[in-house]
């Protein structure tokens, strides 16, 4: 009998997480496992990318509830889950009032500690030799389901979101392993949670170049040209860790330095109205284009000149990697993991995360072709992909 693996995740919609479980899910032998993936929202343009050999669990009504709008769970008769999850926000506030967080990543372990307890179990499922929660917060895997081994994923800068340790902590802890996806994203964990070292294990997020080549393929993308003009693009969820809200003034700026640059986002999110405002404040609305969700982006890194990663933090950025992987020069800004994927000037840049800084750097890439050429001729001779990586993953069942 072959082992059994089974996988938890929120929802597939268009996102770095989303797309390495993707990539995992590729990975994974399903001649020497069988794997159970459980999306608690069967919605998200990525659903129709689960491979054919995984078998998608039916949605569970209660687990879909759990972050759609109070009003339309209660509609559906889910009282239970619309109490706890009020009950959550109240606890939450006095939390505020306690601790003073600086953001509100702290608010779903509140919520998902209330919801767990009405929530139906898996158990009918039976035992699984390994049971993966691939992201938080991590209770359902901890409490609903019945595994030999359990192991939960780290995909985040934990100095950079505020979370209530005494809240989380004893959910990290039910985990025989704890999976990062880089040796900056353990430092950082390590800092807030630094009794959980031995049960960290670094597994790179999973990315196959022949799967992200293959796509960029599908259609033609062709950004508007003419003699130095030059596309730059970014891609991930308009939120703040992408830092989207400083692209306009950024981009200003390296137009006053006399750049002829145009800018494209791929993405949507809860900070677009933000960003239409600071496009506006800026006058960059020629210059700075919202493309919105696309459900391939691989086309349009192909197509772009320059592609740009302007976050205020990130894990390890999964689309950095994807436009590697098309030989495109890259440009990161210093937060706290650049380093650990970008070696500098060499697959890539890393420019400072001030604005004025940032943009002074960007120029001084765009008019160095030597630098841009070499770094392309330098990804073109190197393998980004690291499907061996889920062995180490495997291996846990052991």
């Amino acid at each position: 009998m072959k082992p059994r693996i089974f996988i938890a995740i929120h929802y597939l919609e268009l996102g770095g997480a989303e797309i390495s479980l993707i990539g995992l899910l590729n990975a994974i032998d399903i001649s020497r496992y069988d794997v159970d993936l459980f999306v608690y929202s069967h919605q998200g343009e990525l659903m129709k990318m689960i491979p054919s050999g995984i078998r998608l669990l039916p949605e569970v009504k209660e687990y879909a509830q759990i972050e759609k709008p109070i009003k339309e769970v209660l509609k559906q008769g889910g009282w239970k889950v619309a109490w706890a999850r009020l009950r959550a926000k109240c606890q939450y506030r006095k939390y505020v009032k306690r601790a003073h967080p600086q953001e509100g990543s702290a608010i779903f372990q509140y919520v998902f500690d209330a919801v767990a307890p009405v929530l139906p179990d898996l158990f009918e499922y039976g035992e699984y030799d390994l049971a993966i929660s691939f992201l938080t917060p991590h209770n359902i895997v901890a409490e609903k389901v019945r595994a030999r081994k359990k192991v939960a994923w780290i995909h985040t800068d934990y100095t950079r979101i505020s979370v209530d340790v005494d809240k989380e902590l004893p959910v990290w802890s039910r985990f025989d392993k704890i999976i990062s996806i880089s040796k900056d994203v353990t430092k950082a964990f390590l800092q807030v949670f630094p009794s959980l070292s031995e049960k960290i294990v670094e597994i790179n997020n999973i990315l196959s170049p022949i799967f992200v080549r293959r796509r960029a393929e599908e259609f033609p993308v062709c950004f508007p040209y003419h003699e130095g003009r030059i596309n730059l693009l970014s891609v991930g969820r308009y939120t703040f860790a992408k830092n989207y809200d400083n692209v306009p003034d950024i981009c200003k700026r390296i137009r006053e330095a006399g750049c002829d640059v145009h800018w494209y986002i791929i993405g949507y999110g809860s900070d677009e109205t933000l960003i239409r405002e600071k496009i506006k404040e800026s006058g960059m609305e020629d210059y700075v284009i919202l493309l919105g969700k696309r459900e391939n982006p691989y086309p349009y890194m192909k197509a772009c000149d320059i592609y740009v990663q302007p976050s205020r933090f990130e894990g390890n950025s999964v689309t950095v990697r994807e436009a590697q992987m098309l030989c495109k020069p890259v440009v990161v800004t210093d937060y706290p993991t650049a380093k650990s994927q970008i070696k500098d000037r060499i697959d890539g840049i890393i420019v400072p995360l001030d604005n004025a800084k940032c943009a002074q750097g960007i120029v001084d890439f765009v008019q160095n072709q030597e630098l841009q050429q070499n770094i392309a001729a330098y990804l073109q001779t190197h393998d980004y992909g690291n499907e061996q990586e889920v062995g180490k993953l495997c291996q846990l069942i052991y």
